[in-house]
Order: C-alpha cells, then sequence, then structure tokens
C-alpha cells in the first residue's frame, strides 16, 4: 500500500502579484515554495502558519489565505524513496497548497531562519516559473498547481 505524507506548500504573492521562489539551501539552482510536512495533531492551516515563519520568518498576521486547494501527490524517486520510508513511513507526499497574499505591512522575507532550509529568495512573475529548477518527480504537481491557480501552462519535458 503506498503511503503518503501530508504536506503544505505556500504560494505567496506580493502586492504586485509577483510570486515568492525560494532557493534551497546546498543546492544552488533548486527553486520552489516554502512548504513542509503536516505534524501530527496539526489542521492544514497550522502547518501552513508554522511553515511559514520557520522558513522565511513571516507570521501569520502577515498575509492572508485567498484559496486552498489539495490532492497533488508525488512519490519519492525510487533512490530517495527507501530513505523516507524509514524516514516518515511514505512513499511520496500529499500536499495541500495555500495561494496567500502578503501583506503589505509584512517585514522583509527573512531566510536565515534555524534550521536554514533556503539559501536565496526572489519575486517572479508567475509565468517566469520554470521547471527545470525543479526535480523531475515534482514537475507533474508544479504543472497543475500552475495551471490551477495562475492559470499557467508549464510546458511538459520531452526526452529525445
Amino acid at each position: 500500500m503506498v503511503r503518503y505524507r501530508p504536506n503544505v506548500a505556500a504560494l505567496m504573492v506580493n502586492a504586485d502579484g509577483n510570486l515568492l521562489i525560494c532557493e534551497r539551501t546546498g543546492v544552488p539552482g533548486a527553486w520552489q515554495f516554502p512548504q513542509g510536512g503536516v505534524d501530527a495533531g496539526e489542521s492544514m492551516q497550522e502547518a501552513l502558519f508554522r511553515e511559514v515563519q520557520e522558513e522565511i520568518g513571516i507570521g501569520k498576521s502577515h498575509y492572508e489565505i485567498i484559496d486552498q486547494r489539495d490532492g497533488y501527490r508525488y512519490l519519492y524517486p525510487p533512490d530517495v524513496r527507501a530513505k523516507k520510508i524509514r524516514k516518515h513511513g511514505n512513499h511520496g507526499q500529499e500536499q495541500t497548497y495555500f495561494l496567500c497574499k502578503l501583506k503589505p505591512t509584512a517585514p522583509p522575507i527573512d531566510v536565515n531562519q534555524t534550521p536554514q532550509e533556503f539559501g536565496a529568495y526572489r519575486w517572479i512573475v508567475p509565468d517566469e516559473f520554470d521547471l527545470d529548477w525543479l526535480p523531475l518527480f515534482k514537475h507533474e504537481v508544479y504543472r497543475s498547481v500552475m495551471a490551477d491557480f495562475f492559470g499557467i501552462s508549464l510546458d511538459p519535458v520531452f526526452d529525445p
């Protein structure tokens, strides 16, 4: 039986409609959205608030949730799956995405948190998102998320 770990992700947009992406520490060129696992007894929103605070230093009073969608799933690749099964008992993640609007009074994004998951961040126009920033096993989820929330079609990757 395939088991998925519950996970939340934040699509944080600013007043200009730009989307926050963060670069993984130790993985240059790997950009993603703030996200993380849901702890036992936590609601999805509670997990979102905790993860956003832990990863980018923004408290829940500094943004509002505009939309929420769930059911996005991916399996870990075989080379990672055994380690993840030992750590969490799961074969992949099932994600709930939250579209969040940063309030004008919010402090600047701060990726220098402990532990530090991101080394850098930037704001992009949503259609600038590039699937090459992600491992292949996450491509389909990101295609769906960008289409569902922003009406953007990310080109599928074709292997010759």
